[in-house]
């Protein structure tokens, strides 16, 4: 999928949990390009296949299960492949709401919430926060909102 045709399929998604829970819709769309690859590496169950429609790669148990795939994580600075266990969902909107709920219930996340009307603050207090342990994660969310996915009022380049 290419980066216009996810921002089309995932953004009234995104939209409609920022109209919920006042989370910025370009932010969670970067999440979600950044965290499948443009939906190029979704979660996938590694022995069977089987799809687990999270767009946000979150660990544990989700309403259709989990499914156990590999995941790099940043182990004193250094990139390490692992097998976890993912949430899975029965389709892409409960991965979003899902998400939402991790970030509003999560205390950890009360920083990013408090900025959550700019949306570069808000990824950067993410990271802040661990979302992610990548040491780029902001960056790389900041460079797609950028590039890809701009505010109904600004020009794409």
């Amino acid at each position: 999928m290419t980066p216009e045709e996810f921002v089309a399929t995932f953004k009234p998604y995104a939209k409609i949990i920022d109209e919920m829970y006042g989370l910025p819709w370009r932010a969670i769309l970067a999440q979600a390009a950044l965290e499948t690859g443009w939906l190029r590496n979704p979660v996938t169950d590694l022995e069977t296949g089987r799809p687990s429609y999270n767009l946000f790669n979150i660990k544990g148990q989700g309403p259709a299960g989990s499914v156990k795939a590999y995941d790099e994580q940043y182990i004193n600075g250094r990139l390490v492949k692992r097998v976890h266990q993912f949430r899975a969902y029965h389709n892409y909107e409960e991965s979003f709401i899902d998400y939402a709920r991790l970030i509003m219930e999560n205390p950890r996340y009360q920083e990013a919430l408090a900025v959550a009307a700019d949306p570069e603050a808000y990824v950067r207090r993410i990271q802040q926060a661990g979302y992610a342990e990548d040491p780029r994660y902001a960056e790389k969310l900041i460079q797609i909102m950028r590039k890809y996915i701009k505010d109904e009022a600004e020009p794409v380049d």
